[in-house]
């Protein structure tokens, strides 16, 4: 059965018998939106929903956290809402794919939309019309990590010739592969071979995910002696470097560079020795949060519909800059 059919039955599958009631309830009443995230338990997400929740606090609106980790789970998250009075929610999903089941039953309750990070597509890999997005230009700023990483070699007086470059995948998932493709065509355009880089696909976004794929490649060549590493995140990025560590490398001889700024890194650039992690593209997840946490609550309120598609830019974290990056962007 394909995708599309699959998340069409179960977005028809908990249909309801819906009045117009929730759809209509007036927005001088109290406001209550959700904000779903597809791993609650990231530090990105959990900075990206508290900063929801403190905007609501300060503009009088209430924001009810969940976590969607499948389709079934977001629709379950849905229906959730709907029962406490939901106008609408953001959400980061956990397969772009999902956009038209999802928005086949936030219309059924009358509820407005939002994505953040990552955006849904349609069936044919085109963003969703009809739905604003927040979130970071994957490609370019894979492109900072692949500029970093390269002007790090430099510095080390690295022969790109002699470098591995471990690409930690997840081209599922649309956002990932611009990342990787943006680091990827940075180093080459600097002159890094092509030839050089290895692919490690991961079956999750998280550490343990990129440590299981980062592995067995590392362990196939030996014949390098230094190595980069990047991702579609810093947690994954981490998952490459202990995987180094494992195999005896160094942090003199490892440049991994993530994407997000969040806890993970800070914990990172806070060991009292350097690793391998020498930086991250930080964005401000706690700035995403707040802004579509805001912009819903104006749509809903106002009836001022947010722009189409809003993309943030990053900055270097590293170790030597982290809580000045981390102070300037709020995170």
């Amino acid at each position: 059965m394909s995708m599309t059919k699959t998340f069409t039955r179960l977005a028809l599958g908990a249909s309801l018998a819906l009045g117009t009631v929730g759809a209509a309830q007036a927005a001088d009443e109290d406001v209550r939106i959700g904000f779903i995230v597809k791993k609650p338990e990231q530090a990105w997400f959990i900075n990206e929903q508290q900063a929801a929740t403190q905007v609501g606090e300060e503009l009088g609106f209430r924001v009810v956290r969940l976590g969607g980790e499948d389709g079934q789970g977001v629709l379950s998250a849905i229906d959730n809402l709907y029962s406490q009075g939901a106008q609408g929610f953001v959400i980061c999903p956990p397969d772009v794919r999902l956009g038209p089941a999802v928005m086949n039953r936030a219309n059924q309750y009358g509820m407005k939309v939002i994505t953040v990070d990552d955006q849904f597509v349609d069936g044919n890999g085109e963003p969703l019309e009809g739905v604003p997005h927040l979130g970071m230009s994957g490609y370019k700023i894979g492109q900072q990590v692949g500029e970093a990483i390269a002007a790090e070699m430099e510095a080390r007086g690295w022969d790109p010739q002699e470098v591995a470059a471990l690409r930690i995948t997840n081209n599922e998932l649309p956002t990932a592969k611009e990342r990787t493709d943006g680091a990827t065509d940075a180093l080459i355009e600097w002159g890094f071979p092509a030839e050089n880089v290895f692919d490690a696909p991961q079956q999750n976004t998280d550490t343990n995910s990129a440590f299981s794929a980062a592995s067995p490649v590392i362990s196939q060549r030996g014949n390098f002696e230094h190595w980069i590493i990047y991702a579609l995140n810093e947690e994954s990025v981490l998952g490459g470097v202990r995987a180094t560590e494992q195999y005896g490398l160094s942090a003199d001889d490892v440049i991994g560079v993530g994407i997000n700024g969040s806890g993970a890194a800070f914990a990172e650039f806070s060991r009292s020795n350097p690793t391998g992690f020498h930086g991250t593209v930080a964005v401000s997840s706690t700035q995403h949060g707040r802004q579509t946490a805001e912009n819903l609550y104006r749509w809903i309120v106002e009836g001022e519909e947010p722009p189409a598609n809003t993309e943030t830019s990053g900055t270097l974290m590293t170790r030597d800059n982290w809580q000045d990056v981390r102070a300037e962007l709020g995170l």
